[in-house]
């Protein structure tokens, strides 16, 4: 599997995204979150996950223009966030405008909606905006985060007239979401994983660090390349500079299929994050 920090996955709608990302859930607004990108630009990530709701939009936005790399050679994940007022039709329409303008950039690479959370109604009419934004060409591709089989299906058997491209939720391999995996794959929809070192969670368990003494390598790295192997775009997430650089450090190995079958029985349903794949 000949993996470099530079790969990328070709996305439904023919667009390329970077395989590994940086995520800045919770990563403070201001000099904390602008600087945890810069580093990771630095170190050869060209994709930012950020989210209205993580309150770090301009923050991204600031170290884009500091880097001095071109925008068109960085990816921009933002999502719509899922409560009060901010979703549904005419909001999502604002709620990007504000995005744009916070991230400086006249476009988005991808869109999300947040979660399932807000119900069908809607579910449906924020998804209509986000195809509008891209008609308008403010949107490169759209797609959901933390959707459920069940929402998924909703949403296809609502005939859009561009399928998401993504779907981003909590995976690891305590967490494996195979039948959401099964179903993104079935209809050419990319899986990223975030939360994908557990929030630190299970970086000591003995079967990862097994492995990861196996290879030289630390577990969080062993974490993101299994999924990375899987074929997940993957988002670690840090805001310390040592880090940012160990999450990166993936490219020189690859998990053999012995040990990626050891990982994938780890399995257990273990949520770290929040779960709103199991949302009505």
């Amino acid at each position: 599997m000949d993996l470099k920090i530079e790969s990328t996955i070709t996305l439904n709608n023919g667009n390329k995204i970077p395989v590994i990302g940086l995520g800045l859930f919770q990563s403070e607004s201001g000099q904390t979150a602008k600087q945890a990108a810069l580093w990771a630009l630095e170190a050869g990530y060209r994709h930012l996950d950020t989210a209205a709701v993580y309150g770090n939009e301009k923050d991204v936005g600031i170290a884009i223009a500091e880097s001095k790399i071109p925008r068109e050679n960085i990816f921009i994940t933002t999502k719509i966030a899922n409560t009060g007022n901010k979703i549904g039709y005419e909001s999502t329409l604002k709620a990007a405008d504000t995005s744009l303008k916070n991230l400086q950039s006249g476009y988005i690479d991808l869109l999300l909606i947040h979660s399932p959370l807000p119900g069908p109604q809607k579910r449906a009419e924020t998804y209509k905006a986000l195809q509008e934004l891209v008609k308008r060409g403010l949107v490169k591709s759209i797609g959901v985060s933390n959707y459920g089989v069940k929402h998924l299906q909703e949403l296809l058997d609502s005939n859009p007239e561009i399928k998401p491209a993504i779907n981003q939720v909590e995976i690891h391999p305590w967490l494996a979401r195979s039948d959401i995996v099964s179903f993104c794959n079935k209809h050419n929809i990319v899986v990223e994983a975030y939360s994908p070192l557990t929030r630190g969670k299970k970086l000591n368990d003995p079967t990862l660090t097994g492995i990861a003494n196996k290879y030289g390598k630390t577990p969080a790295q062993i974490l993101v390349r299994w999924g990375l192997q899987h074929n997940f775009v993957t988002i670690p997430k840090s805001t310390k500079l040592e880090r940012i650089n160990e999450n990166a450090n993936v490219f020189d190995f690859e998990i053999k299929q012995s040990d990626m079958e050891t990982l994938d029985g780890l399995d257990e349903y273990l949520v770290v994050s929040w779960d709103p794949t199991v949302a009505e």
